[in-house]
């Protein structure tokens, strides 16, 4: 082998550098990360006086029972989230999985919820996961979860139309909902949509089995969310099971009706106005208000938690392969 050879080889053999797109992809990404962490801890700073006057009414056992409840009631959307994933490709790993999901749910804190799925989409694309499957998975999840949501959502309906009437026009898309759950809908749908996106069609329909994890994974996040609230609604009092139905109803509702006021940080103002007029007849306005309030804290801890958790333990995972 001569000199001229060998340092050939060697200049073959060295990384291109990171491209200008590349460069700045990086930096937004990384920038985009900051505004949404940033976003939660503004909420949390702003609120706090409001969250401490309530929450300090609750014992402490009830209080961290509830946060485990939200938390448990994230890791179970994961799961639904990722079932779906791993249907439409290879299985990207459940370590993998945790960060991408939920490092990208912050993105919902700033206003303008298509942050979530950008940054959903840019950490998936880091893993080697195309932004084209990142974004069909979410968007089936999203309709699934939608669908879960309203079902749940009729154990408090009667209580809320009470107060306000025009949350039944929330189940008027049910009966869709409940139509596209069917594979050969859904399939076409996603085949849709990967048309619009110039991507090839799935290599295979989604499976029944698929599509029923995913919708009792979102049915356990959304009771576990339910049952975070009936905690500190009722730790002053004896814990009743009808309460418990309604927190059940009214959060499930709740979260989905904030979805369709995607301008506002993680459906603010609009979750807790639910959850607030459901609690009323229970607990009264004000202490209704005051726990729809702690409750949405102590979900942006639990996001921020679970979100930093699940940074670190995919960091450890890479450092030993």
């Amino acid at each position: 082998m001569t000199a001229e050879t060998a340092t050939a080889e060697q200049v073959q053999l060295e990384p291109a550098p990171p491209s200008l797109r590349s460069r700045v992809v990086t930096w937004a990404r990384r920038l985009l990360l900051l505004a949404v962490v940033a976003g939660a801890g503004y909420y949390l700073v702003t609120r706090w006086d409001e969250v401490w006057a309530t929450l300090r009414t609750v014992p402490w056992p009830s209080a961290v029972l509830s946060l485990t409840a939200v938390i448990a009631g994230i890791l179970f959307g994961t799961l639904s989230w990722q079932t779906i994933v791993d249907d439409l490709g290879p299985p990207i790993g459940r370590t993998r999985g945790a960060q991408i999901f939920l490092v990208s749910q912050l993105g919902k804190y700033v206003p303008g919820a298509v942050w979530a799925y950008v940054l959903q989409m840019e950490l998936g694309k880091k893993a080697g996961v195309g932004r084209a499957r990142m974004f069909v998975g979410s968007l089936v999840q999203l309709g699934v979860s939608i669908v879960a949501s309203l079902a749940l959502g009729v154990l408090a309906l009667p209580v809320l139309l009470d107060e306000v009437q025009g949350a039944v026009w929330l189940y008027l898309v049910l009966p869709f909902g409940l139509a596209t759950l069917h594979p050969r809908v859904m399939t076409w749908g996603v085949n849709l949509v990967l048309r619009v996106l110039r991507k090839a069609p799935l290599d295979h329909p989604l499976h029944w089995s698929t599509i029923i994890r995913t919708l009792i994974f979102s049915m356990l996040s959304y009771t576990l969310f339910g049952t975070h609230l009936w905690l500190l609604a009722t730790a002053d009092g004896s814990p009743q099971v009808n309460v418990l139905l309604l927190c059940v109803g009214a959060i499930a509702m709740g979260l989905t009706a904030g979805l369709f006021f995607f301008i506002l940080p993680s459906g603010a103002g609009v979750r807790d106005l639910l959850v607030a007029l459901a609690l009323a007849p229970a607990v009264g306005p004000a202490a209704g208000a005051a726990f729809a309030v702690a409750s949405r804290a102590m979900f942006t801890v639990a996001d921020v938690t679970t979100a930093g958790a699940a940074a670190v333990v995919a960091k450890v995972h890479e450092r030993r392969k």
